[in-house]
């Protein structure tokens, strides 16, 4: 089980005849952040498919590099009878007594400039022709020193150029990605906290107006006894009671059912109860909208995914024009070979051996499938370019109004702050006052009323700033709290 780390993790051991009680996790919201990005289940996906896509890359940088491979047969042995075609023409069926070997050394290599390859290779073989009744039995040994050879497409679409454009895109766009991942995470803990935090302020007022609703009801039940308050009074305020009993249990509920959540979300195995610390210091610093637009040009994935779209758009025109039209292959082959019955002659005075082979494709009719294809290529090309260009004047906007809405967030949590204070004192001197019997029941509901209306308002206006504050890290990739970046290394191997 993942042990509980970043904050002060103890289980306490009241006087508990039946069964142990949960740990208690006391923690703040840096603390909850901390520990999702240190090990939430959602962090070892963003893990895994950065590896993931980490190795495809190396597998793509691979296959521009020499390909290098020995092969051999070692042995090859026939002892059948099998029909022969004989020098006149004539089948017989020839008992045939033989066993060969051989063994190679090549090396191949892709040329992305042209989309071709080149080899080399070199190699030798034996054959023993064992001893029969009519064979006296041979060796014989054939040496190729050495082979090269190339082939090269014309006029086709060239794979291999392509790739080397696209593939570094999508590696960094998956890198940025990655961050992006890790920040989600932390906006995601941020939310989950103040889930947690609401539901445990809304459970303690629901204490606080249980025990005022008992008081009162208390209170109210003596002066209906003496005849100070009407029935109807009475009743509405058993009502407010009871109203009181099920918004405890509805609250109580609220907080399990949040807790779990977050519990789940971190990887939590145990039973745990959260305490949520009330992140009430806000950060003084300012954010500049141009500085942060420049941000989240230089660190988001989208930025990258803008060229790689323009990109691959490119390439589906560059794949119809090189597969529907004229086409035509190359190659080439130059070899040093000989052939001896001992080893040291197979290598003496090599022969050499030459291929060169042209083959040429052209489509005579196709009804103007060719040019369908190139067109619809053309056609999603330009679609990719207004696409785009839509996606970056979104993207721009987004930036410059998430920082807008920062900086009103943080007004606005001082402005609730200070009517949920006003809020509260009214509350208190309305109690009072209806306690030695001033006002009626129906001013002291308002006050109550208005007093939940300003601490929900709070406790919103809180949310609403960190979430604020952790959109923004995740949307520019960067802290403006502490000055730092957030791009991460990723993960490997």
């Amino acid at each position: 089980m993942r042990k509980l780390s970043f904050i002060l993790l103890f289980c306490t051991f009241l006087f508990q005849p039946a069964f142990a009680q949960p740990d208690t996790l006391r923690a703040g919201l840096s603390e909850i952040v901390e520990m999702a990005i240190g090990g939430a289940p959602d962090v070892q996906i963003a893990q895994t498919a950065v590896r993931n896509n980490f190795w495809r890359y190396q597998s793509f940088l691979a296959d521009y590099k020499p390909q290098i491979s020995f092969g051999a047969t070692l042995p090859n042995l026939n002892r059948s009878i099998q029909p022969i075609t004989l020098p006149d023409g004539s089948e017989a069926f020839i008992n045939r007594a033989l066993m060969s070997n051989s063994v190679n050394l090549s090396l191949e290599q892709d040329v992305a400039l042209t989309g071709g390859s080149i080899f080399a290779q070199t190699g030798l073989e034996r054959i023993d022709i064992f001893r029969t009744a009519s064979n006296d039995g041979s060796i014989s040994y054939l040496s190729t020193p050495v082979a090269i050879g190339f082939q090269q497409p014309l006029f086709q679409y060239n794979a291999l150029k392509w790739e080397r454009e696209v593939q570094p895109l999508l590696y960094e766009e998956a890198q940025r990605a990655y961050s992006e991942d890790m920040e989600n995470v932390a906006y995601d803990a941020a939310l989950l906290f103040f889930d947690v935090l609401i539901a445990q302020l809304n459970l303690e007022a629901a204490r606080r107006d249980k025990r005022d609703a008992d008081t009162l009801l208390a209170i109210s039940r003596g002066r209906f006894e003496v005849g100070r308050i009407a029935e109807t009074e009475l009743l509405q305020i058993e009502l407010s009671a009871m109203n009181a009993d099920a918004s405890l249990a509805n609250n109580a509920l609220s907080l399990q059912t949040s807790s779990e959540a977050l519990r789940n979300f971190l990887g939590i195995e145990e039973a745990v109860y959260f305490i949520p610390q009330t992140p009430e210091n806000i950060p003084v610093f300012t954010v500049d909208a141009e500085q942060a637009l420049q941000l989240a040009q230089a660190n988001r994935s989208e930025t990258v995914a803008f060229q790689r779209r323009i990109k691959q758009a490119e390439q589906e025109v560059a794949r119809a024009k090189g597969t529907t039209g004229p086409s035509a292959n190359v190659s080439g082959y130059f070899a040093l070979s000989q052939t001896a019955n001992a080893f040291n002659n197979a290598y003496s005075d090599p022969l050499d051996q030459e291929r060169l082979n042209i083959s040429l494709n052209v489509p005579i009719a196709d009804w103007g499938k060719a040019r369908s294809r190139i067109e619809i290529a053309r056609s999603n090309q330009e679609l990719t370019a207004l696409q785009v260009q839509q996606s970056r004047i979104a993207f721009e906007r987004e930036i410059l109004v998430k920082v807008q809405q920062f900086d009103l967030q943080r007004q606005q949590v001082s402005l609730a702050l200070r009517a949920y204070e006003v809020a509260q004192k009214q509350l208190d001197i309305t109690r009072q006052r209806y306690r030695v019997g001033k006002i009626a029941i129906a001013d002291l509901n308002i006050s109550i009323g208005q007093e939940a209306s300003a601490r929900v308002a709070y406790a919103n206006a809180l949310r609403n700033f960190w979430l604020a504050y952790y959109d923004l890290r995740r949307l520019t990739l960067y802290d403006f709290e502490q000055q730092r970046s957030l791009r991460r290394e990723n993960a490997r191997g």
